[in-house]
């Protein structure tokens, strides 16, 4: 018995420093949230000013010494304070950085150090304003991090693509040196278990804010009731489509089976995971959660950062099956589209005339008449 659990953790070990694990997942991690952070500063850039800029209502004298009372180490207020500035030009510059930064992330150009600078985006944007953001500003700032010690160029990026083509033209040698060629191994197993050890990091965090998220619902009385989601869909503040929000929230008992079900869904998400079946019907039912959160309550950005997160724990053969469905529609398209040629009908031959009497088709001479 001790030898068998011994050898199953010496194989996952073993695993988890040469097999990198999720190299879909952390792509479309490093393609969601670099386009969604693209999207979001694409959206606000008429009112960069206002939100970021030099003449914003939270003033970079107030944005500096908020961060000289806060408890964050020195390089932290760096980064948090880097957008406080009084010039127009370097806010501008930044500006243009940034939105440089999210396009070289969504498409994997030197992922390292754009994963790298990615952070400094999204720290910088989320320290300028305090007071701005929805709580997926939170969640964001910590996936960029964790993406800093991901691989997420392997798969689906311009640095896989350049490798691929430069791979059968320009092999890497060997090191000679045997001291090399361990250094080498060395390395490249660090880095995969520095890869794998992030994926369990992210996929933790996202089991941590859904139960979290559970035990606090389950402390509430409109919660326990079922009543939580009708009053938020009366609260003025997440009113984007009021006709929608009460057409929504007249259908009492429908909203207060859906209250429970979220609260089971995220409390037993954590280990739904574990389960090859269960883990899609509960990752469905909190895909329908976020979106209605991002239409009902007007919260997409919130909504789009835990959908993203929520891909870390779908594996590769789902992606790799979605591909393929994907490159399949184009020709599946285009033979609906395509009217279906009627088949051609071909005359039956006329029958030979049999011997001794005239053929029906041949010409029969009228009969003369007596006159």
């Amino acid at each position: 018995m001790i030898r068998a659990v011994a050898a199953r953790c010496g194989h996952i070990f073993e695993e988890l420093t040469i097999r990198p694990i999720a190299q879909y997942g952390s792509a479309m991690l490093r393609i969601g949230y670099g386009l969604l952070y693209l999207i979001f500063l694409l959206r606000e850039f008429p009112n960069r000013e206002e939100l970021w800029g030099p003449t914003a209502a939270w003033t970079p004298a107030l944005d500096r010494q908020y961060a000289a009372h806060s408890d964050w180490y020195g390089w932290i207020k760096s980064w948090y304070t880097l957008l406080a500035t009084t010039s127009d030009t370097r806010f501008e510059l930044s500006y243009a950085f940034a939105l440089i930064v999210c396009a070289a992330m969504v498409l994997g150009v030197r992922t390292r150090a754009t994963s790298v600078a990615f952070v400094l985006v999204v720290t910088a944007f989320t320290g300028r304003d305090a007071f701005l953001g929805d709580g997926g500003d939170n969640v964001m700032v910590l996936m960029s991090i964790y993406l800093v010690f991901v691989a997420s160029g392997r798969r689906l990026s311009l640095d896989a693509r350049r490798l691929r083509r430069a791979g059968p033209t320009a092999p890497k040698p060997e090191p000679s040196n045997p001291v090399l060629a361990e250094l080498a191994e060395l390395r490249r197993r660090i880095v995969t278990m520095t890869h794998n050890a992030a994926i369990l990091v992210i996929g933790f965090q996202m089991c941590v804010i859904y139960g979290a998220a559970a035990l606090w619902k389950a402390q509430g009385a409109v919660w326990d009731n079922g009543t939580a989601i009708y009053y938020v869909l009366h609260t003025d503040w997440f009113r984007v489509w009021p006709g929608l929000s009460d057409e929504v929230a007249g259908h009492s008992t429908t909203i207060a089976i859906v209250a429970y079900v979220t609260v089971f869904a995220q409390i037993g998400f954590p280990f739904a995971i574990f389960s090859k079946r269960l883990k899609y019907v509960l990752l469905a039912l909190l895909l329908g959660m976020h979106l209605s959160i991002a239409v009902l309550l007007g919260i997409p950005v919130f909504s789009g950062v835990m959908i993203v997160g929520d891909s870390v724990f779908l594996p590769d053969a789902f992606w790799l099956g979605a591909g393929r469905i994907l490159r399949r529609l184009p020709d599946q398209l285009r033979t609906l589209r395509t009217p279906r040629a009627e088949p051609a009908v071909t005359p039956e031959p006329a029958p030979a005339p049999e011997s001794g009497s005239a053929g029906l088709l041949e010409p029969v001479e009228a009969p003369v008449l007596p006159g």
